[in-house]
């Protein structure tokens, strides 16, 4: 065992809106497609990122995106089921 937890499904980075992009209610913590190859991230729940306006994050800090957790548990539940 090297340690590691394998999770199913695709690669997920979790991003947080920068300060003063958006009001404190506002910098929640999305999950994005680590494959996203684009200039934009789009995260789970259809909110797009404009580059610059989000730091990559290690893990959560503070408050998670409802929405985006909630796409995750549909797929991981979807991908399990079949």
């Amino acid at each position: 065992m090297d340690g590691v937890a394998r999770e199913p499904g695709p690669a997920m980075m979790i991003v947080r809106l920068r300060r003063g992009i958006v009001g404190e209610t506002r910098r929640v913590c999305h999950l994005v497609p680590a494959s996203a190859g684009s200039t934009e991230l789009s995260a789970l729940c259809g909110e797009v990122i404009q580059p610059g306006q989000a730091d990559l994050l290690d893990g959560l800090r503070g408050m998670p995106c409802d929405r985006c957790l909630a796409q995750s548990a549909r797929a991981l539940r979807l991908e399990r089921a079949s």
